[in-house]
């Protein structure tokens, strides 16, 4: 009944490609043509960042940023490269309401990081100041990560880190004033999070650029008695400290 069904739908609104519209064969899911513009993020990457290496540089070798500036996090994987097509996916998924956007990304995250989906996980996404989240309607964030944990059936915890001070958008600012922006905007609930005992926490965003917001999150949970604390993305960027995005 249920394949009578979905074909049924399928023949009164065909499937179309969630980034340009075009016709697909299957829903939820890229044309060709948008697929081919994709850079997905695949080894070799370095182990603690997950930025992509041009060469395989060896086992265990850090890129140059990790060790240059070891981040507060312990390991940061990506779906994608921050590409046109992955900004016009994350944009519609964050403000147009676009829910097999998230499905989509979601699964891409699921095959990037089936280390960092391990069962020891619970994820936790990146929460949006309360204003926001009433402005917005929904966050982005937490339905990428209520499908994760769905697909890898982990653990979901929506409260366990909150935004309790309201930030400037990061849209324009460089790494600086990104750090900056989002010092002291995070809150962990210390008593909540000693119910995981060792679990690892992964917290889950769309985009990561500078990490400023994975590195305060980060920073919030060790300090609330966190002893492993991994990122994931759907896309990230990589640039100077200058430029902004």
């Amino acid at each position: 009944m249920h394949a009578i069904g979905r074909f049924a739908l399928d023949q009164l609104f065909p499937p179309v490609c969630i980034a340009c519209a075009q016709a697909v064969s299957t829903p939820d899911g890229l044309c060709t043509l948008c697929w081919t513009q994709l850079r997905p993020i695949t080894d070799p990457m370095c182990p603690v960042l997950g930025l992509p290496f041009a060469t395989d540089m060896g086992a265990g070798a850090a890129s140059p940023q990790a060790i240059a500036n070891p981040p507060v996090f312990d390991r940061a994987r990506s779906a994608v490269a921050y590409t046109d097509l992955a900004r016009k996916l994350v944009s519609r998924m964050k403000y147009s309401d676009r829910p097999e956007i998230a499905l989509f990304c979601a699964r891409m995250i699921l095959n990037a990081a089936p280390d960092i989906l391990a069962p020891d996980g619970v994820l936790v996404p990146v929460p949006l100041h309360p204003f926001r989240r009433m402005a917005r309607r929904y966050n982005q964030s937490a339905e990428l990560a209520r499908i994760l944990a769905r697909l890898a059936k982990l653990p979901l915890d929506t409260n366990l880190v909150a935004r309790h001070r309201r930030t400037s958008q990061q849209v324009g600012l460089n790494a600086r004033q990104r750090a900056a922006n989002v010092t002291g905007a995070f809150w962990a609930d210390a008593a909540r999070l000693a119910r995981y005992g060792n679990k690892r926490i992964i917290v889950v965003d769309d985009v990561v650029t500078t990490g400023a917001t994975a590195t305060a999150i980060a920073k919030t949970l060790k300090r609330a008695g966190a002893g492993h604390v991994d990122v994931l993305s759907f896309a990230r960027v990589v640039f100077d400290e200058d430029m902004t995005v």
